[in-house]
Formats: structure tokens, C-alpha cells, sequence
């Protein structure tokens, strides 16, 4: 079990730091593989996020890949809607939060889809 905890983790950390949705993955390997609940998962994987996000974005600034006007907006929105999010996912039913992650990946993948036909 721990092996594979560790080779979930491994993948799923490159795949966030190449911003390929490494957390996505891990969600999805800890509720149907590991045996956690949703909403554990997802607060592990917030947790999982900041140190991969943290060395990526190290990585990125080196790089010069970084616009700072971009990123002030993107933390000016993303923080007060993160924190608002995670209140209201904590008074979800779990089966309702399922749903909609679920409808968020079909989602995604569906608009994936579509924007790379053109």
C-alpha cells in the first residue's frame, strides 16, 4: 500500500508542477484507490498543492515565464474565492460534492475536446 501511495504521489507531483492537473488525479486515486472520503481528499490535496505550487512557481519566475500584472489579479480573485469555496464545500453533502467535481472534469475534458478540433 505504501508503495503505491508513494508512486501516486511521485506521479502526481510532476504532473502539477508541469500544470498538467496532477491534483485532479490525486483526488481521484485517494477516494477510489486509497479508500479517503472526498472531502478528506481534497483537503489533503490542497495541502499536497502548496509546496508543488510553491516550487513551480519558483521555477517559473526563474524562467521569466511569470507576468506580475497577471499574477497580482489571479491572487487578488483566487484567494477570496478559494477560502469562500472551501466554506461552502465543507457544508456540502458529499455525494452532491462528488457530482459536481465529476461534472467538472467531463467539463473540462469536453472543452479540451472542442478547443483542440480547432
Amino acid at each position: 500500500d505504501w508503495l503505491w501511495a508513494l508512486l501516486a504521489g511521485a506521479a502526481t507531483g510532476v504532473l502539477s508542477g508541469m500544470g498538467i492537473g496532477g491534483g485532479t488525479l490525486l483526488v481521484i486515486y485517494l477516494v477510489n484507490l486509497a479508500g479517503v472520503s472526498q472531502l478528506e481528499a481534497q483537503g489533503i490535496n490542497l495541502l499536497y498543492f502548496l509546496p508543488t505550487a510553491g516550487a513551480s512557481l519558483v521555477a517559473h519566475v526563474k524562467n521569466k515565464l511569470v507576468e506580475k500584472e497577471a499574477f497580482l489579479w489571479c491572487v487578488a480573485a483566487g484567494v477570496p474565492a478559494a477560502v469562500a469555496g472551501s466554506f461552502w464545500a465543507v457544508s456540502m453533502d458529499t455525494g452532491v460534492l462528488r457530482k459536481i467535481f465529476g461534472g467538472l472534469l467531463v467539463g473540462a475534458g469536453i472543452f479540451q475536446f472542442v478547443r483542440a478540433k480547432k
